[in-house]
């Protein structure tokens, strides 16, 4: 029987992005039903009284900057550590995924979820450009004119905010998180945790 996981992200989140070929491979492997949830970035930190990466002690994004970069090493992706668009605003973005069927486990949403995240870290393209958005939609075969469209709808623009609401009363921090039933697992270092537990 297929087991479900939400996979509650920050569509700019350089950890989330280094996760992607790994947790599609999970989730294949044990033909899970995946939510794909992103959530706004500055509604969680807001909440959790944590400060945008830029804004932190200079240690703590050294630190952050290292782990990417030994990340990035470690996994053989290729990576731009400082983007020319980040921070970018991903509300848009979020609502395409959302209206791609992002709460209803459509593969489409999940396609479009990682090209946009490869499209910030990989790719060097702003996702809070509307030609760039519908230019990375097209390029997995979905109606990106249709779907920005779509997407400007309160309906999405409600569903954006309800799935934060949902994510941090389920106790989200941070990005990538996957939820299995009851439980959290905040990382892109924490899949074999996720594997274990699914298994």
């Amino acid at each position: 029987m297929s087991k479900t996981v939400n996979y509650y992200h920050f569509l700019i989140s350089p950890f989330s992005y280094l996760a992607i070929e790994r947790f599609n491979a999970l989730a294949a492997k044990h033909d899970l039903t995946v939510n794909y949830l992103p959530i706004s970035v500055m509604d969680v930190f807001s909440e959790l009284d944590v400060l945008p990466p830029g804004k932190r002690h200079p240690s703590l994004q050294k630190m952050r900057m290292d782990e990417l970069k030994r990340w990035s090493g470690l996994l053989d992706l290729p990576m731009n550590f400082t983007p020319a668009h980040f921070p970018v605003d991903q509300t848009l973005a979020a609502q395409m995924v959302l209206a791609a069927g992002g709460a209803s486990a459509n593969p489409d949403a999940g396609k479009l979820s990682d090209a946009i995240l490869k499209a910030v870290w990989e790719q060097e393209k702003n996702i809070a450009d509307e030609a760039t958005l519908i230019a990375i939609a097209d390029s997995v075969g979905l109606e990106g004119s249709n779907l920005l469209e779509s997407a400007r709808d309160e309906q999405w623009a409600n569903a954006y905010a309800n799935t934060t609401k949902e994510a941090l009363e389920a106790g989200v921090v941070g990005s990538p998180t996957y939820q299995l039933e009851d439980e959290l697992y905040w990382g892109q270092d924490r899949l074999d945790f996720l594997e274990r537990a699914i298994s």
